[in-house]
């Protein structure tokens, strides 16, 4: 049976790990081209006018931001339910996702992962170290402080798994890729959350995956990602060399 649905993004953004991971929880099929933005060639920009990742597509549908994405799979595919019943705790899940897709975002992908990733085997660039402690000293510890702040003793944030725990844990899971650990002791909390979901069958297939490419050069990695099993498209839209823009993850 065909894939149900198209995804185009990269495996290591939280973006598109946030929605694979709802895709798998709902029992969704699809296949995907794992490219990252930077290599995204005409046809991605008409798919995706920002030229931003994840981009699902169903059909003749095409549907931007990881936002849009998951709260369209949850209406239409409501089992099992990954936004809170109650009408308060579901607008504190969706302003748990905000915030990560936005300032959790800004803190652990652009300031820290980017800085040490992306500009150095990317771009081949220097990475700005001064970003890099402002973000380490100040900025992570600030954002973490708060999420702290947010959650329950133990468990999941409002009891059942939601989209809140599956977006701050896509994020630290990216985050670890250059080394970064929360800190267990100043944050309990948080820390048992991510370790809580990130040992979710949802989670540790898509970590297989990314462990697969993790450190291939851009163009080797679809190739990498064949040979580990991953639901690839025949086709591609990751053909130009790396190029800077305004493409980001969303």
């Amino acid at each position: 049976m065909p894939a149900q649905f198209t995804v185009i993004g990269n495996y290591v953004s939280p973006y598109v790990r946030k929605v694979l991971v709802c895709m798998d929880l709902k029992g969704l099929s699809y296949e995907i081209d794992p490219i990252a933005p930077f290599i995204g060639d005409e046809r991605f920009t008409k798919l995706s006018p920002l030229r931003r990742i994840p981009v699902l597509i169903e059909g003749d549908m095409v549907l931007n931001d990881s936002s849009v994405i998951c709260q369209y799979l949850e209406d239409r595919f409501p089992t099992p339910a990954l936004y809170p019943t109650d009408i308060t705790d579901r607008a504190r899940a969706r302003w748990l996702e905000e915030y990560c897709d936005t300032h959790l975002a800004s803190v652990l992908v652009w300031k820290l992962f980017y800085q040490k990733a992306i500009r150095r085997h990317v771009f081949g660039e220097t990475t700005d170290e001064d970003i890099v402690a402002k973000a380490r000293e100040e900025e992570i510890p600030a954002a973490l402080d708060y999420l702290e702040s947010q959650l329950p003793p133990a468990g999941y944030v409002f009891g059942e798994l939601s989209i809140a725990d599956i977006s701050m844990t896509a994020y630290f899971r990216t985050a670890s890729f250059v080394r970064y650990a929360i800190d267990a002791q100043r944050w309990p909390r948080l820390a048992a959350l991510v370790e809580k979901v990130q040992a979710l069958p949802a989670f540790q297939k898509l970590a297989t995956l990314e462990e697969a490419m993790l450190r291939m050069p851009l163009m080797e990695q679809r190739a990498a990602l064949a040979a580990a099993g991953a639901p690839l498209t025949s086709w591609t839209m990751g053909t130009q060399p790396p190029r800077k823009g305004f493409e980001r993850m969303e």
